[in-house]
């Protein structure tokens, strides 16, 4: 059966405690990963989630005797559903209020340790591989992140792997083009977040501008639903000016609690103990050049407990 062939069968429980088919047995192994591969290239965990059952209704109807490679197998069925649902996702982002940013994963320090996999889930790299087309990011993600071979990819997207390689070199262009050139750790991402949130802590305003680079650029999403700027804040001065206006506004105490946002140091924003946002940082020589707040509150709901994510 092919891969992108429809059926109907409703999705199993996929609680890995009530597995009792090889089928599921399959696909439960590889969840984590088809998880990650949706939502790297959807940037919302409940369109990842609705990805992941589209692909089961495929694959339950896969004679798994004639699989030769079911990892890759399941890659592309949910690979060609996340390309589906991008064209989707593509009309709703048109009428989306304000910038576009990913849906923030609270996460385990192992997916940190994966450092290809860390830098593509950062919301700063994943804010950039929003400008590549539905095809391109899928190129992108597949072989950059988990190290998929062209013919693998070209199964996956429909085309030839001549013209996987080439949407592969088109899409890394692009990227590299618009993120740091050289690699910065966790753990300097980590001390300038922290010097950033004690200055605010303490209102210290010099504090401030030694952490912030002078053309720093300040990217929030409210989705029409809470306070953020409508477009980037670009200028040291000019973001200064909005988060004391935004703060204002705000009302009541607010806090920073370090965390680990999409496997890279971040903080959750709390007014008054309830939760305003999550924020995370691009660092380049030691000062944060840009911001990216999540206020949405629909895009708040999995930084209570840890989502499972994994390039294997």
């Amino acid at each position: 059966m092919d891969a992108d062939d429809h059926v109907t069968d409703p999705a199993p429980d996929l609680n890995p405690d009530s597995v009792t088919d090889p089928a599921t047995d399959v696909f439960v192994e590889h969840r984590d990963l088809l998880f990650t591969v949706a939502y790297e290239m959807l940037g919302s965990a409940a369109d990842a989630e609705d990805v992941l059952q589209e692909a089961w209704l495929r694959w339950a109807e896969v004679e798994l005797a004639q699989v030769r490679d079911p990892r890759a197998y399941l890659v592309r069925i949910t690979t060609r559903q996340a390309l589906n649902r991008l064209r989707t996702l593509k009309r709703r982002k048109e009428a989306y209020v304000g910038p576009w940013l990913p849906e923030p994963l609270l996460t385990a320090p192992d997916v940190a340790e994966d450092v290809v996999l860390a830098e593509s889930l950062s919301l700063a790299l994943m804010f950039v591989l929003e400008t590549l087309s539905p095809t391109e990011r899928a190129v992108f993600v597949l072989h950059e992140v988990f190290d998929f071979g062209y013919d693998d990819i070209a199964a996956a997207i429909g085309k030839s792997p001549s013209a996987a390689r080439q949407t592969a070199y088109r899409a890394r262009r692009h990227v590299d083009a618009r993120r740091p050139r050289t690699p910065v750790s966790a753990a300097e991402t980590r001390a300038a977040l922290e010097s950033f949130r004690l200055a605010l802590a303490t209102g210290d305003l010099q504090g401030l501008l030694d952490v912030l680079a002078p053309d720093v650029v300040f990217v929030s999403d409210g989705g029409g639903l809470r306070l953020a700027a409508l477009k980037p804040v670009v200028g040291v001065d000019k973001v200064l000016r909005y988060m004391a206006g935004s703060a204002g506004k705000a009302g009541g105490v607010l806090t920073g609690e370090p965390t680990t946002v999409n496997g890279n140091p971040g903080l959750v924003l709390r007014v008054d103990g309830v939760i305003d946002g999550v924020l995370a940082a691009r660092v380049e020589n030691a000062r944060v050049t840009a911001l990216y707040y999540v206020r949405n509150p629909e895009k708040l709901t999995r930084v209570e407990s840890e989502t499972a994510l994994t390039s294997r």
